[in-house]
C-alpha cells in the first residue's frame, strides 16, 4: 500500500523532471537487425494471442488470476499455498493459450487485444512473483510467510539466509523456473534489527 499511495503522490514531480531531460537524449537508430527482431517477435505473439479463436473472454480469464494471486499469494502467504498458486498459473497460462477468445479485428483500436497481451504478462508476473514468495522462505516487510513468526504473530526474518536482493532470469521458456539470481546485501552504517510494531 506504501508503494500505491508513495506512487501516486510523488511521480507527478519525479516523471517530469526525468522527461525533461530526455529531450536532450539524440534519438536511436530503429533501422538496426534487433529493432527488427524484437518488431517481428512482438507482431507474431499479437498473432498468436488473436488467431486462437478461443471460448473465453479475456475479463474471464482475468478473475481467475485475480482468485489464484488473492487466495494464495496475498499478504499472509504459505509453502502450500505457493506451490498450489504456481500449479495454477500454469494451468491458467495453457488457458489462456488455448481458449482466449479476441473479438474485432486485429488491426487498428482494439482494447480486448490490448487487455489480452496485458493479461498475458500479468499471469507471467503472477508466477514470478510465486516463485520468489516460495523461495524466501522468512518473514519480511509485506512479505509475510505464516510459516516465519513469533509467538506474538509478528514477521520473523531470517537475515543470515536471505539478505540479498533477489533478481530472476527468464528460463527462454514458460516450461523451465526461471534461474534465481542474488545480491547480497551489506550494511556498513546501520544495524540490521527486527521490526516490532507492539513495543
Amino acid at each position: 500500500m506504501q508503494g500505491l499511495s508513495d506512487g501516486y503522490f510523488v511521480i507527478p514531480y519525479t516523471m517530469q523532471n526525468y522527461l525533461s531531460d530526455q529531450i536532450t537524449v539524440p534519438r536511436f537508430s530503429t533501422d538496426l537487425p534487433e529493432f527488427e527482431e524484437a518488431e517481428k517477435g512482438v507482431q507474431a505473439e499479437i498473432d498468436r494471442i488473436y488467431n486462437v479463436k478461443g471460448d473465453e473472454s479475456v475479463d474471464s480469464i482475468h478473475k481467475k488470476l485475480y482468485h489464484i494471486m488473492w487466495e494464495h499469494v496475498g499478504m499472509g502467504r504459505t509453502k502450500e499455498g505457493l506451490e498450489t498458486a504456481l500449479q495454477e498459473l500454469k494451468s491458467l497460462r495453457k488457458e489462456f493459450d488455448e481458449h482466449i477468445r479476441i473479438p474485432g479485428e486485429k488491426e487498428g483500436l482494439n482494447t480486448e487485444l490490448d487487455k489480452a497481451i496485458h493479461l498475458r504478462d500479468f499471469i507471467t508476473m503472477g508466477e514470478l512473483v510465486a516463485y520468489d514468495a516460495l523461495n524466501r522462505n522468512e518473514s519480511c516487510g509485506g512479505h509475510f510467510r505464516e510459516e516465519s513468526q513469533t509467538e506474538d504473530g509478528e514477521a520473523k526474518r531470517d537475515d543470515e539466509n536471505f539478505m540479498y536482493v533477489a533478481c530472476w532470469k527468464y528460463a527462454g521458456t514458460d516450461e523451465k523456473a526461471p534461474e534465481l539470481l542474488k545480491e547480497n546485501l551489506d550494511y556498513q552504517y546501520i544495524k540490521v534489527q527486527t521490526r516490532n510494531y507492539k513495543s
